[in-house]
């Protein structure tokens, strides 16, 4: 596979994965973890899956450079695969500028947690670089790392994720074990299962990253294949 198909292919991967909801437990039910991540309620709240989600929404209407500012929107969350994403359009000059440096600089940073896809395409990444667009790249990336990083980044979640917990409204009906939960979007009320959407998985920090590291490990398994979700519509939040 030559280094264009190996980007194509990449880029696909990427283009695939911008759209698949976080996985779900396998405990959780996969209808019922459907219905509550395409809530407009918990989209949200997570700023990591809604900002992703508007960025394949963009990157499939060709509005490119709407795409870039979305992922970048979502890297600021610890968002792995939008980091990738963002860096795919770098590298490729899709939606601006082609920046080579700057597409190595954000797919190192998608590659932090050590996810084997991405430390592939980081690689080849590097091995097609010149020693100046190198040298640049190491300086790109120290500025990147200091805002989008792990370490700065996941915090920035964390408090939106508790903060998020707080303000959720919603009417819950019925007794237990099952629970119905109200939420309000655009075409009006619709019901979710509540014990699904207050699990701790989807709300509790550390939970949180436990779950989306499924996602990761997914992705980078080693096994060249990806599971993806169907679409689901998200709609920027109005102030």
């Amino acid at each position: 596979m030559n280094g264009r198909l190996n980007g194509r292919w990449m880029l696909g991967v990427l283009t695939a994965l911008a759209v698949s909801p976080v996985l779900a437990q396998p405990q959780v039910a996969d209808l019922r973890a459907r219905e509550v991540l395409s809530s407009p309620a918990f989209m949200a709240n997570h700023p990591d899956m809604r900002y992703r989600q508007l960025g394949h929404q963009a990157q499939a209407d060709g509005r490119m450079s709407e795409a870039r500012d979305h992922f970048r929107a979502a890297a600021r969350y610890a968002d792995k695969l939008s980091q990738a994403a963002l860096a795919e359009l770098w590298w490729s000059g899709q939606g601006g500028p082609t920046d080579r440096a700057l597409g190595y600089a954000w797919m190192d940073l998608a590659a932090e947690r050590g996810t084997p896809l991405l430390l592939v395409q980081r690689e080849r990444y590097w091995a097609a670089l010149d020693p100046t667009e190198r040298e640049r790249a190491l300086t790109e990336g120290r500025a990147l790392y200091a805002e989008f990083g792990d370490p700065t980044a996941q915090p920035r979640l964390e408090r939106e994720l508790r903060a998020g917990l707080r303000r959720v409204t919603g009417s819950r009906t019925g007794s237990v074990p099952r629970m119905e939960m109200f939420v309000r979007e655009h075409r009006g009320a619709r019901t979710v299962d509540a014990d699904a959407f207050y699990q701790d998985d989807y709300w509790q920090p550390d939970r949180y990253w436990q779950w989306k590291a499924a996602e990761l490990a997914r992705v980078g398994g080693g096994n060249g294949t990806v599971d993806v979700g169907p679409a689901t519509t998200v709609r920027s939040p109005i102030d």
